[in-house]
């Protein structure tokens, strides 16, 4: 019997190992490949689309890479693909950080930072009488509500908590693709999904019981809503 093969898309940003080691720790019976190589991605049986950093950094060798030649390819061929955190976040249209950036463009939506919303900053001020300032970036342990009835979901309950790490938050443009959504200060979407596309905000790889579920049924999942 042939062992899944899952590719993590290395493009320089951000250490992937940790990601690597919990798809390893869910399912000691796949190959992992950390890799830039767009062979071995075609090739996988699923995807993973990771990212941390800077968007205009991310984007620049995205591109450079042809990193997105490579995401397009997954998505056509149908085969599981999982973004995280930067990945979710370089599949809209554009992003506010860096003087705007323009993303990939495969969902609807904009890249906006916390401290630029009103509605954001009202709560923040609320919250600094009794000590609780919200502060950017958004760091630690937050509620996803589930909003759309998913396999990655299976097994993990509503309002279940994870791992965010981000100064910038995804509004999108199309209700329809939101499977869940957080709140600090604003409600945020924290994952979309499309066909055999699945995106995180949150670390599935740092957040624990939850997230390892989440990665499990990820391995598990044949692409299909």
């Amino acid at each position: 019997m042939n062992r899944k093969q899952v590719a993590v898309i290395d493009y320089g940003m951000g250490n992937l190992h940790s990601v690597a080691s919990a798809l390893k720790h869910v399912d000691r019976r796949i190959d992992v490949a950390v890799t830039g190589d767009k062979e071995v991605i075609a090739n996988a049986d699923h995807v993973i689309f990771p990212g941390v950093g800077a968007m205009r950094d991310c984007m620049g060798e995205i591109r450079r890479q042809q990193v997105d030649q490579a995401v397009d390819k997954v998505v056509a061929s149908g085969k599981p693909l999982l973004a995280i955190c930067v990945g979710l976040q370089a599949l809209m249209n554009s992003s506010e950080e860096n003087n705007g950036v323009e993303c990939l463009g495969m969902f609807p939506g904009e890249v906006k930072f916390f401290a630029g919303n009103d509605q954001f900053n009202a709560a923040s001020d609320e919250g600094s009488a009794s000590g609780e300032r919200l502060k950017v970036p958004h760091m630690g342990w937050n509620q996803v509500t589930q909003t759309l009835a998913h396999p990655l979901w299976e097994g993990i309950e509503d309002n279940s908590r994870f791992y965010f790490v981000h100064g910038y938050y995804v509004d999108s443009h199309d209700p329809s693709v939101v499977a869940g959504k957080s709140h600090y200060g604003i409600d945020f979407t924290a994952n979309i999904a499309r066909d055999n596309v699945f995106a995180a905000q949150f670390h599935p790889e740092k957040s624990h019981h939850n997230g390892l579920q989440l990665l499990k049924n990820f391995l598990n999942w044949d692409g299909k809503c």
